[in-house]
């Protein structure tokens, strides 16, 4: 279930609030001690997060979670999603093994779907949500259950001051719907956040001054703001032999007199940014993660 994206958030005593934590969606199944986790694609995790399957395997009983696994900033306290990202993408069990105890993943478990033999999809959020309590109620971390609000003024305020990514506005009686077919969740965002291609890096006077973004198939925009010259020199070695055809029929207005230097393999990157235009293109985007670069 995915919660939609509104501008504004709903009012009215049907409505509950709860942080939005920056990480990756994780579901998580577990029966008498064995744990396998999925992700948003349904891709099995567990080699990923051995920490976590190591934690919920330690809780008899049959059930079935969803949440979101995030690395706390120590400087923050808030997700770090590049650090996520970073351990998502390793695949050595040394690496992984080092990376869970310098930044320890935590489960942020947001609903409860199966409990023993029944379903509780077709359940409201609020009797799905009190049986996750119960059943949560002595768990230790790296597992919480996340936390819910009443006043979602007063938790939207908190979250524009504190720099947090967003909330999650649920009603109290909304079944558990797969995908967004339905006018239960809602999100809203401080930041939006989006998964680019880059295709393109920008050369002025002889130095590398921005991105090219592209989304889907459409331009998105430039982009410098979070580049660094460790992640310069990275590009400098990448091979850019492709032409402006590889990418768009035709060359973006936005590119009109820049020297691009077109990549032959796009990169992929995570990006922020306030909103889009009218034209599709990301207003004020920050680069969050480039293609496992670090930055």
């Amino acid at each position: 279930m995915s919660p939609i994206l509104t501008d504004e958030h709903p009012y009215g005593e049907e409505w509950v609030y709860q942080l939005k934590w920056d990480g990756f969606r994780i579901i998580a199944w577990v029966h008498e001690g064995t744990v396998e986790l999925y992700s948003k694609k349904m891709l099995l995790r567990n080699n990923s997060y051995p920490d976590l399957v190591q934690a919920l395997s330690q809780y008899s009983g049959t059930f079935l979670l969803d949440g979101e696994a995030v690395i706390l900033d120590g400087a923050t306290g808030q997700p770090n999603f590049q650090l996520m990202q970073q351990r998502d993408k390793l695949t050595d069990a040394s690496l992984i093994s080092r990376a869970a105890t310098r930044n320890p993943v935590q489960y942020i478990m947001f609903d409860l779907l199966r409990l023993g033999d029944l379903d509780l999809r077709g359940l409201a959020y609020e009797e799905r949500r009190a049986q996750l309590q119960r059943l949560t109620e002595a768990w230790e971390p790296p597992l919480y259950l996340a936390d819910e609000f009443e006043d979602g003024d007063a938790i939207w305020s908190w979250v524009v001051q504190q720099g947090w990514e967003g909330m999650v506005c649920k009603t109290r009686w909304g079944k558990y719907s797969e995908g967004k077919d339905h006018q239960d969740w809602f999100k809203r965002k401080t930041i939006l956040h989006f998964d680019v291609d880059i295709v393109g890096v920008i050369w002025k006077s002889g130095r590398i001054s921005s991105l090219v973004m592209r989304r889907g198939e459409q331009y998105f925009g430039r982009i410098s703001s979070g580049l660094n010259e460790r992640v310069k020199t990275r590009l400098r070695q990448l091979r850019a032999h492709s032409q402006q055809e590889d990418y768009f029929c035709e060359l973006p207005e936005g590119l009109r007199n820049a020297d691009v230097r077109w990549l032959d393999i796009p990169l992929e990157a995570r990006v922020s940014g306030r909103e889009t235009t009218a034209q599709g293109l990301l207003r004020h985007p920050r680069l969050i993660d480039l293609g496992g670069i670090p930055l």
